[in-house]
């Protein structure tokens, strides 16, 4: 059975307890004196002075003319021992219902007084049905309620976090409760790895709420990492066990989390409130509580595929690094090419920077000595300045040819130095492969090759016994 405790909404009945009694104003004395009304008309007032007259009440009376329409709307009667009222109940208040009526069943029915104008019947239009000597049971439900909550069971902020990948579940529950039978159906298909206690117990009748209080003790106890209590659905009599003090303060003595799927979506108890979670259903406790197994699979896949990536990544980098490292170095031999180059390009721009040098020193000879002859000057002035010209040409070939000469010496001592035959006459050797390559890591040798070692003065071939690897540097 379940209570929604909510504010009614009374859109539509407010405005009709709204209605004025203008409406009326035909028998007012200040009418005509025979006013006629047609039919609608009367049945509109009717329905108009019954629904304002009557506030929403209870009802208590015996089901007859059940009758379930395939639109989803409930019609039925009320009856006692001397007198009945026709009911309707719509279907969005039946759904909310929770329990199936039946003929002959004793109910207290929240009701409108209505009318129904196309017929001109009296009818109760029905909020909801509770069976008779519910009100009772209510009532404690909700004093009690009022307790625990005034207590602190139910804040927010005491709530135990449930596990996000548990390894066992406890179930406090019956053997023989259908809700039993869905909930391992739910766990084996999303969670088969997840182990299962069953804590077993009577879930309704005399002395059933001190023994699920029994179990969810000792499910606590256990090594299991959440608790599953729950139950089908039911009348507020049959759900009674899980609204008693007992169950309430066993859940919150638990040291484990206790997830409450008791019911149906609409069934509320005090085990719920004074769980850690509610869940509408048993299948959605066990659902809140097991990991899906081909998300987790989905995700470790990938997870698996994105370090893939990231492995075949980093190795294509270095690759890379390697590949640009391999083209920087450049073979002893090359090197010497590559200066004798220079040397060469450098003695080339040397001469032609003399040659310049020596034209531009004629031309300015020749530039003075047609100035000379021009002015006529006297012969021994005239070979005054060439000896003093010529000095000075001469001084100056001089510095030229000195400058380039010690040029060529610091150059011909730096191809000196980088001469692989000077290294050798300090006792080294210079290894060849088999490849006719230099070789510059033991790590490409394997025992057995020959290889050819040239000294200073001669060469000799020997083979390779054993391979050592050098230790990489940090």
């Amino acid at each position: 059975m379940c209570y929604k405790i909510s504010p009614r909404a009374s859109g539509n009945h407010a405005g009709k307890r709204r209605v004025t009694m203008a409406a009326m104003s035909d028998f007012e004395p200040s009418a005509p004196a025979n006013p006629v009304l047609s039919v609608s008309r009367l049945n509109r007032l009717v329905r108009d002075c019954l629904e304002t007259a009557f506030p929403l009440t209870w009802v208590g009376g015996e089901i007859s003319n059940l009758t379930f329409a395939a639109s989803g709307h409930v019609y039925f009667s009320l009856k006692d021992a001397t007198a009945q009222v026709r009911c309707v109940m719509w279907r969005n208040r039946a759904q909310l219902l929770g329990w199936r009526p039946e003929n002959g069943q004793q109910v207290e029915a929240r009701a409108l007084v209505s009318f129904y104008e196309p017929r001109g019947e009296f009818q109760l239009s029905v909020e909801t049905i509770r069976r008779a000597g519910q009100g009772d049971l209510f009532e404690r439900f909700l004093r009690l309620k009022a307790q625990l909550e005034a207590e602190g069971l139910f804040a927010a902020e005491i709530k135990r976090p449930l596990p996000e990948h548990p390894q066992a579940l406890a179930i406090v529950t019956s053997p023989q409760a259908a809700a039993l039978r869905d909930v391992l159906a739910t766990l084996r298909r999303r969670a088969p790895h997840v182990r299962i206690d069953l804590f077993p117990t009577p879930v309704q009748g005399e002395g059933a709420a001190d023994r699920i209080a029994a179990a969810l003790q000792l499910a606590a106890a256990s090594d299991c990492d959440a608790i599953i209590l729950c139950r089908g659905g039911g009348s507020i009599e049959d759900l009674w066990s899980f609204n008693e003090e007992v169950v309430a303060r066993a859940i919150h003595a638990s040291r484990l989390p206790v997830v409450a799927g008791i019911g149906h979506e609409t069934d509320f108890t005090i085990a719920d409130f004074a769980a850690d979670l509610r869940a509408a259903t048993p299948t959605a406790a066990a659902e809140i509580l097991s990991p899906d197994r081909d998300a987790l699979l989905a995700g470790v896949q990938q997870f698996r595929r994105r370090i893939a990536r990231q492995f075949a990544r980093g190795l294509a980098e270095r690759a890379q690094q390697i590949d640009w490292l391999a083209a920087r170095l450049t073979h002893p031999a090359e090197r010497l090419r590559q200066r004798r180059e220079s040397i060469a390009r450098l003695g080339v721009q040397l001469d032609r920077a003399r040659d310049i040098q020596l034209g531009l020193r004629r031309q300015a000879i020749d530039a003075l000595a047609r100035r000379l002859h021009s002015a006529r000057l006297r012969p021994e002035h005239v070979r005054d300045s060439l000896r003093h010209l010529r000095h000075r040409f001469d001084q100056a070939a001089r510095q030229q040819v000195t400058g380039t000469a010690r040029k060529l010496i610091a150059l011909r001592a730096s191809l000196i130095q980088l001469d692989p035959r000077a290294v050798l006459k300090r006792g080294y050797a210079l290894a060849i492969g088999p490849d006719g390559r230099a070789v510059r890591n033991a790590a490409d040798l394997s025992p057995g090759d020959a290889l050819r070692l040239g000294f200073a003065r001669g060469s000799a071939t020997v083979t390779v016994d054993q391979v050592v690897a050098a230790l990489e540097a940090d």
